[in-house]
């Protein structure tokens, strides 16, 4: 139980160790060009079974939609499939 909990520290300190250096990466890499570049944006929130999406384009809102309905149908998947054996 005590390697399971080490695991779960260990992969939340990496993966804030991974958007640290893609910040990092992302900030060195814009301030080298000097064009107008557009960034698009938007996120998925869960409360419950329901989720919450926005974007601030259509194209990014429809990928998120995918994406949302991807995670849902595994979220159902793993709630059931226990319930089946």
């Amino acid at each position: 139980m005590e390697g399971i909990i080490q695991l779960g520290i260990f992969l939340v300190l990496l993966g804030f160790f991974i958007v640290f250096i893609g910040f990092i990466y992302d900030v060195f890499k814009n301030s080298e060009k000097n064009e107008n570049t557009r960034t698009s944006a938007g996120g998925i929130i869960f409360i419950g079974p329901v989720p919450i999406i926005f974007g601030n384009s259509k194209k990014v809102e429809k990928w998120m939609i995918i994406i949302a309905l991807i995670i849902t149908i595994i979220l159902v998947l793993l709630y059931i499939l226990p319930s089946l054996y």
